[in-house]
């Protein structure tokens, strides 16, 4: 950058600037500010044309005052007039006056742009750099439709200077986030990953970020990537800091470029080539060597870059979980962190050791950690530490540590901080269950739980103790007898009523034989506590009590006596009043035999997942839970457990109770323990199902298929044009299916515009298990059909066929795009013709909830914008449909009128097709 000579210093400007700071009040301020406008404008106005020097001076005047908070409505001519100026310092004042006060609507973006042509036209370097800077500041649409096919030509010229390839890389990188539509990817793809080779590491630099971000939107076209960004890694770890001393940073070298290079590397899978995987292996191992080695410097800024390229290498080889030395050596590097006395350090050594515990090679080596994550535990000030440390023992869990570990949450409980104290309850209550051999120790261990943190234990815990209970005759009797004993202290929570309640109402009998339990005991300890209950749990009780009258007729009087009372027929509760009336009347004129087969025991509940984990996976989000249900237990000799026991095979790694971890918990208590007992089933049918399809357009996971025999889930992920489906079969039943197999079928006109790969799936799924079946999805172009899934199999001799539609939609390949107001509706305007535009007016099939709507666009693929319509009863949201072939730009707008219940639903998009298919899809949700 040329050097700013003397005469360049602007003395008006500094005295201005002085004036202002020595202002004693606001309105001081305000009154030189205006004196100064008046001045410049006068100026600028004036007969006299004004030099170079003048008009740069002034305009910086304006940008100040401008970035004091004042509005400016003139000087724009004047700013663009310096553009064209051969001076540095003035060029530079025009640009910098663009990039900040500039509106991409102005009127004056036609000149701008023809002036930043100019200069890229030029082949002076720093002209290029400034008209660079500018574009990549701006940012805009119209910068991106203007400029965003040249960049890519002036970044891999061969005479293009260094500096000016980074700007255009960095640049380009710019565009692709925010117009990504618009960066065309053409030949100069290929030719870009070369730049991994270049001489200038400040080249490299700015290369590996733009194509880090191009590789994940499209990996097919950067795998060439992989090679040189290896060679390249290999020959910055392997060199002295002096052979790279423009780049090394506290006696490392070149730690940005490592980090980005190992981040690329995490774009792909690992290496297939042998020679190129084994380079790749000595790159990682000697980075690993590094951080081994006495600091060099005392400095931090020494050891957070040290550290960073560590951590980053550390994420690459989890990334790829095929290297188990790799594993264990990240392994043991992070446990030296857990006791490091930088508190980032242990953070983020936790955090990753949370990734470790799942993989099969090193989750044995994290479990050797487990005194050192318990005592962080304890001992930990920071908060978010200690709740990572609750992540890694929630990790690292499984049969053998499951106690210790339980009994270790339990204690920290009591003392936790409020905020994490739910998803403690949540963890340790899923543990309890997955890992309970002994279910005496469940019972415990979750009553335990209810009595030192009630109030953070979810409805989800107690309904699961209680189907867990009834479904398990060898614990109902030690689980009436605990519980029963809890209820004798003075303060009970309430969440232990409930179970008291439940338990005592349905196996009460089986302790009734102690005088110390006897029927009378019971009852008055269960009404001891009535009043002190909310309403919910009194309908509960008052359940129990109608219960007792079945199980003990010797209390019968005693209890219709307190169904009889006042405060019980008279009670001011609707709910409350008809239970005691029916209660009442019931145990009154039915015989004895008539109430025993009204209330006979509760019936075993269906095996379903539980509702707990999926409570937990919804708290933590997705991609952030620990998974403790995968096949490295098996690996490792830690058979799963499951409620029943299951017989292993190879195409099981998870049992049926826990089917797919998907299936939604119900939002309150008489859905949940009403649920349990529906039978949704329907008969196999050769038929296309297409009962639940429509529930995918805005969710990707969930159960697409359920009878008697089999189920059927999803789980989808898409990026860009490419999609990967997981779809689980698990068998309900506990016989064999035999010669199972699945295939995927689209109709000729969808041939052509989806491209469906199914991988093979196991012939033969056992009794109660679950396989797992690999879908990949390329959009070739836009399509309304859907393809189909066809699963055909043996049980019992007789041979099953169905047909279920897959929830592969035209929505699914969206990329949300946020946009400003300016933005959206000047894009709206440019798509008004007739045949862009599909609009559509609907009744309501659902209650108008503003919440229940933002979900459901956001969840149909598109960026909701918040403030852009004029009337915030109104939904706007943008997108962009990826496929093959092309992208198609979409804006929509849903206009609600509740007093109505209607809904108008209106989209343009470049493209008829894709704005009937999506209205229709969208449509279908309200």
């Amino acid at each position: 950058m040329p050097a700013v000579s003397k005469g360049d210093g602007m003395r008006g400007l500094a005295v201005f600037i002085s004036d202002i700071r020595n202002c004693k009040s606001k309105e001081a301020e305000i009154k030189r500010i205006n004196k100064e406008l008046a001045n410049i404008r006068s100026k600028f106005k004036g007969d006299k044309a004004l030099d170079g020097y003048s008009k740069k001076k002034y305009v910086c005047k304006l940008l100040f005052i401008f970035l004091l908070g004042h509005d400016i409505d003139f000087g724009h001519m004047e700013a663009v007039n310096l553009l064209s100026s051969n001076k540095y310092t003035e060029k530079q004042i025009g640009y910098l006056f663009i990039s900040v006060l500039v509106n991409s609507n102005s009127d004056l973006i036609r000149l701008i742009n023809n002036a930043i042509k100019n200069d890229l036209a030029s082949r002076n370097p720093t002209f290029m750099n400034l008209a660079l800077h500018c574009i990549a500041n701006v940012g805009s649409r119209e910068m991106a439709e203007a400029f965003a096919s040249e960049i890519p030509g002036i970044l891999v010229a061969g005479d293009t200077m260094d500096s000016v390839k980074q700007s255009a890389a960095l640049c380009l990188l710019r565009l692709n986030r925010t117009s990504p539509d618009l960066v065309p990817m053409g030949e100069w793809t290929a030719r870009v990953v070369h730049l991994l080779n270049d001489q200038h590491l400040g080249v490299v630099t700015a290369a590996t970020s733009l194509i880090t971000t191009l590789a994940q939107k499209s990996p097919d076209d950067f795998k060439t990537s992989i090679s040189l960004a290896v060679a390249r890694l290999s020959r910055i770890v392997t060199s002295a800091s002096i052979d790279l001393q423009d780049y090394t940073y506290y006696f490392v070298a070149a730690p940005w470029l490592s980090v980005k290079l190992l981040r690329l590397l995490q774009c792909y899978p690992p290496p297939e080539d042998a020679a190129l995987r084994s380079r790749l292996t000595e790159c990682l191992e000697t980075i690993l060597n590094k951080a081994q080695e006495p600091p060099k410097s005392k400095k931090v800024q020494h050891s957070n870059a040290k550290n960073a390229v560590l951590f980053e290498a550390i994420s690459l080889i989890i990334h790829h979980d095929s290297e188990p030395t790799l594993l264990v050596r990240a392994c043991n590097q992070l446990g030296q962190f857990l006791q490091h006395r930088e508190t980032n350090l242990r953070y983020l050594a936790l955090e990753s050791m949370c990734t470790l515990a799942s993989s099969e090679f090193s989750h044995e080596a994290v479990k050797t950690h487990i005194e050192t994550v318990i005592n962080a535990l304890k001992t930990e000030r920071d908060v978010s530490v200690r709740q990572r440390a609750v992540d890694l023992l929630y990790a690292m869990c499984d049969r053998s540590n499951a106690k210790q570990i339980v009994a270790e949450m339990l204690s920290y409980l009591e003392t936790a901080d409020y905020s994490i104290r739910e998803e403690i309850v949540l963890k340790v209550a899923i543990l309890a269950e997955k890992y309970a051999v002994d279910y005496t120790w469940y019972v415990d261990t979750i009553l335990n739980l209810i009595r030192i943190a009630g109030d953070y234990v979810s409805e989800e815990v107690w309904y699961r103790v209680i189907q867990i209970v009834i479904n398990r005759d060898d614990v109902q009797g030690y689980a009436a007898k605990t519980v029963f004993e809890a209820l004798q202290a003075p303060a009970c929570h309430e969440n232990l009523v409930k179970v008291g309640g439940y338990i005592l109402g349905e196996f009460g009998n089986l302790i009734a034989g102690d005088s110390r339990s006897s029927p009378l005991v019971q009852f008055n300890l269960l009404h001891s506590k009535f009043h002190l209950c909310s309403v919910p749990t009194r309908a509960l009780l008052l359940s129990a009590y109608i219960k007792f009258i079945n199980l003990f007729p010797e209390v019968k009087a005693t209890i219709q006596d307190v169904l009889r009372s006042d405060s019980q027929l008279r009670n001011a509760d609707v709910e409350l009043q008809q239970r005691a009336v029916e209660y009442l009347r019931l145990s009154c004129i039915a015989s004895t035999d008539i109430l025993a087969t009204v209330l006979e025991e509760m019936p075993p509940f269906p095996e379903r997942e539980s509702s707990i984990l999926a409570k937990l996976k919804r708290k933590k989000g997705p991609g952030n839970l620990p998974d403790i249900n995968d096949a490295r237990r098996n690996v490792n000799g830690n058979t799963e457990h499951s409620e029943k026991t299951e017989p292993t095979n190879k195409g099981s790694t998870q049992s049926f109770t826990d089917l797919l971890n998907l299936n939604s918990a119900p939002s309150t208590g008489a859905s949940l323990l009403v649920d349990v007992f529906s039978d949704s089933s329907t008969l196999a049918s050769t038929d296309v199902s297409e009962e639940n399809f429509f529930r995918f357009v805005c969710k990707n996971n969930g159960v697409i298929f359920e009878n008697q025999l089999l189920q059927i889930g999803l789980k989808s992920e898409y990026r860009q044009n490419l999609g990967r489906m997981y779809v689980f079969y698990g068998n309900k039943t506990s016989t064999q299916f035999l010669s199972f197999s699945s295939s995927v079928t689209s109709p000729d006109s969808l041939n052509t515009q989806l491209n469906v790969h199914a991988k093979t799936v196991d012939p033969i799924i056992e009794g109660g298990a679950q396989v797992q079946q690999i879908l990949n999805i390329e959009c070739v172009s836009d399509f309304t059909d859907a393809p189909v899934l066809n699963v055909q199999f043996r049980y019992g001799g007789t041979l099953q066929n169905l047909a279920v539609k897959l929830p592969v939609m035209l929505n699914k390949f969206f990329q949300p795009t946020e946009m400003t107001s300016q933005d959206f509706f000047q894009r709206w305007k440019q798509l008004g013709a007739p045949q862009q535009e599909v609009q559509k007016i609907f009744k309501s099939k659902h209650p108008m909830d503003t919440d229940v709507t933002k979900a459901k666009i956001i969840g149909f693929g598109v960026a909701l914008l918040d403030g852009v319509d004029p009337n915030p009863e109104n939904f706007v949201g943008a997108g962009v449909i990826h496929s093959k072939n092309s992208q198609v730009g979409c804006l929509l707008r849903l206009e609600p009128n509740t007093q109505a219940q209607m809904y108008r639903l209106t989209l343009r998009t470049s493209r008829n097709s894709v704005s009937q298919r999506l209205c229709d899809l969208l449509s279908e949700q309200f």
